[in-house]
């Protein structure tokens, strides 16, 4: 077995660390393919705005030309001066489960780290800087949609390499016909007439592009102490409000004003996986297909961005936000509820959550290791 760092430059390599997770998971029910195009795009130097300002590699595991693991390593030079740090990333990890494929991994990522004097290591995370998690609890689910999926020995080859958590990220259940207190609903009133609260709606892909710049300002803002967080570039958001644009709803987007500022949002889509289970990464021929029947039938939400501006917070303004993702059900026809992925260090979050009645039942995990 050898591992070996790929020629992104290489058609044949390129297609060799996509496609190993569509060979891994080919009789796992649970496992939601991205799409082929935007896995390749990770890789492309040329056209992923994260290379202008940093570097990554990828590396698979073979066994007689069989891949039977992959790994990335990267360098975000934009979080590491945010931060103050020397950090690397590990990314897009997929292995069988053997001992000696991940430990040769880990350690092609350890020395690539050290040979740029980083010292330590953070993942999973990618290009985007956020997109990364393993699974750690609720295998037995189906990711929500972007989220990842993964087998349950992989929290034991990654702890083997030497790390240990960083952070836990929890996703909770609802179901369709949850209602809030009575009391929830008159705090929230109290707020629009007293405080000047009021909530935007949108009625059209069009109108929500026009907001989306203020919209992805408020989010960072809101999520900017983060361990995750750093400021992304123009053209990396471009790219985040292109991939918002391709699945958003409307109707399941809504902002607390406060005047004419935004003081929080709701940003809720219909989870499509089924659609890309069928679809199998392809958009053509039938895959589009695929994914837009599902939206039109799939009995699941997704609530992937649920904030209020830190100087919003505590003035009974969360009541609106909740009331609202209330009537979104309610008016979305919905019978289960996917609360995507709360930090669990965001302690008001958690709190909030479980106070309206979620309950976690999947769990993702972040790790570091110091080298």
């Amino acid at each position: 077995m050898q591992v070996r760092q790929i020629d992104t430059s290489n058609k044949q390599d390129v297609q060799k660390f996509v496609s190993f997770p569509f060979a891994l998971y080919r009789d796992c029910a649970q496992w939601v393919p991205p799409l082929w195009n935007d896995a390749a795009t990770i890789l492309n130097r040329d056209k992923h705005p994260f290379y202008a300002h940093s570097t990554a590699d990828f590396f698979l595991a073979e066994t007689n030309g069989q891949v039977v693991g992959r790994i990335a390593a990267l360098e975000n030079r934009r979080y590491n001066s945010y931060k103050g740090s020397q950090t690397a990333f590990f990314g897009y990890f997929e292995a069988v489960n053997d001992n000696d494929v991940a430990d040769r991994l880990f350690a092609a990522v350890f020395a690539w780290a050290k040979e740029r004097k980083l010292e330590n290591v953070i993942g999973p995370r990618g290009v985007i800087g956020i997109d990364g998690s393993v699974l750690v609890e609720g295998f037995e689910h189906r990711p929500a949609l972007t989220i990842p999926y993964n087998f349950p020995y992989y929290d034991g080859l990654i702890r083997r390499a030497g790390f240990t958590k960083l952070t836990d990220l929890l996703s909770g259940y609802l179901p369709g016909n949850h209602t809030l207190p009575p009391r929830m609903h008159t705090i929230a009133d109290k707020m629009k007439q007293r405080r000047g609260f009021w909530v935007k709606r949108f009625a059209s892909k069009r109108e929500i592009r026009r907001w989306i710049p203020r919209i992805m300002t408020v989010h960072q803002e809101a999520f900017s102490q983060t361990r995750s967080f750093y400021p992304p570039t123009r053209d990396e958001v471009q790219q985040v409000i292109g991939t918002v644009l391709a699945i958003v709803d409307p109707r399941l987007v809504k902002l607390v004003m406060k005047g004419d500022e935004i003081a929080g949002f709701i940003l809720a889509y219909h989870d499509v996986s089924a659609g890309l289970q069928r679809a199998n990464g392809r958009i053509w021929p039938t895959g589009w297909l695929h994914i837009l029947r599902e939206r039109q039938r799939t009995p699941w939400l997704n609530i992937n961005g649920l904030g209020l501006l830190p100087q919003y917070q505590g003035l009974g303004a969360n009541a609106i936000l909740y009331t609202e993702l209330e009537k979104t059900v309610k008016a979305s026809n919905i019978e289960h509820i996917d609360v995507v992925q709360v930090d669990e260090a965001n302690f008001k979050s958690y709190a909030d959550m479980e106070k309206i009645g979620v309950r976690w039942y999947k769990r993702h995990r972040h790790y570091h290791r110091s080298l």
